[in-house]
């Protein structure tokens, strides 16, 4: 029998099990492993992210764990976003994502302005043009061209957000490297991390690893949530139930508001005992709190407020969190953070969480 719960509990369950609810991480690395990464698309939400589940957060921390101690790794995975992630972890997410290949598909060439034989081409030049390398942008297009004689590749790979490099970092064939001169740089894994490429993982090795941490911080989640999480919904179905099944014998069933979902069963007492939230927590654009779960879940995002949330392009606005609800968004306006709230609020807690906020962004 299915063990019974409520939104409200499992949202403030997740708020502990990200360290939201109390700031309890511990260094950067520790809470990217717990929350299976932090989006990194704007750096200074990635910074925030980390800093409001910690204590005592240390200015500088990222940067020295992607550039000097390597232990954490910058590059493109869940829904072909920019994201930080433990370097001894990246097997796992090269493992899964590389065997998905989106790039194959007609309609994401067409829609990228190239054929099949130029994407392979790709693919094939940049760990060539990177070996022993580390190239900005500018450098790395240019390299490419050398290596493929193909001089139309130059506005494709100049182009967006770096659409046709994508496919190599799910491969695990390209990362960040330190920015040059205020430029981005690109690298390999193998000749940047210290563990090289790490160890090798088969697709379905991989996928029931991600999937396994997924869970202990965004559960009790379905396959549709899991699958939106990592790949915007296009991960086959067939591959999504052979992870689930791997792992059918370490889960727990559960029914959240009579909705049928999974749980690692070692968490299940956990979860049952976790009382809802009543705190008040701000939280930076593209947090996975908010990235974890699906876009059209109610207990967590009113539909009146989506649009304030989730915005154009693909924006995930900084959130203002009550009883593990949004409540509403907020930006900083001279360092200091500005509510817009939709629903009401203790004022008090509100203006201790801003004060704390207020100081973790003049330290970053």
């Amino acid at each position: 029998m299915a063990a019974e719960t409520t939104w409200a509990q499992v949202l403030a369950w997740r708020l502990r099990r990200q360290f939201v609810e109390p700031a309890g991480g511990g260094d950067a690395v520790a809470i990217a492993r717990r929350l299976c990464g932090v989006q990194a698309q704007v750096a200074s939400s990635a910074a925030l992210a980390v800093a409001v589940r910690q204590a005592s957060p240390r200015p500088g921390e990222i940067e020295d764990a992607l550039w000097r101690d390597r232990t954490l790794i910058k590059t493109w995975t869940m829904r072909s976003t920019l994201h930080l992630l433990p370097a001894d972890e990246f097997p796992a997410y090269r493992a899964t994502l590389g065997a998905l290949r989106f790039w194959e598909k007609a309609s994401w060439q067409r829609g990228h302005g190239v054929s099949a034989g130029e994407i392979e081409a790709v693919v094939d030049a940049v760990p060539r043009a990177l070996s022993g390398r580390v190239l900005t942008r500018e450098e790395l297009v240019e390299a490419v061209i050398e290596v493929t004689g193909d001089a139309h590749l130059r506005e494709a790979l100049t182009s967006g957000w770096g659409a046709l490099l994508k496919p190599l970092s799910f491969l695990g064939e390209l990362c960040y490297g330190p920015p040059r001169d205020r430029r981005v740089t690109f690298t390999t894994p193998a000749d940047w991390l210290p563990g090289g490429r790490g160890e090798v993982l088969s697709p379905e090795e991989g996928g029931v690893r991600v999937l396994r941490a997924f869970l202990g911080a965004h559960g009790p989640a379905t396959p549709r949530m899991f699958d939106a999480w990592l790949l915007r919904g296009v991960t086959p179905k067939a591959v999504l139930r052979g992870w689930f099944g791997e792992l059918e014998g370490e889960l727990a069933q559960v029914e959240v508001d009579g909705m049928p979902a999974v749980l690692p069963a070692e968490l299940l007492d956990d979860l049952l005992a976790c009382p809802p939230s009543a705190d008040v927590h701000l939280l930076p654009g593209f947090d996975q709190f908010i990235l974890g779960a699906p876009r059209d879940l109610e207990p967590l995002l009113p539909t009146s407020a989506r649009p304030k949330v989730s915005r154009a392009a693909g924006w995930i606005s900084p959130v203002v969190v009550y009883r593990g609800r949004v409540a509403g968004v907020w930006e900083a306006k001279e360092g200091r953070p500005v509510v817009e709230l939709f629903e009401p609020v203790p004022e008090h807690l509100l203006a201790a969480e801003t004060d704390r906020v207020t100081t973790l962004l003049d330290g970053l």
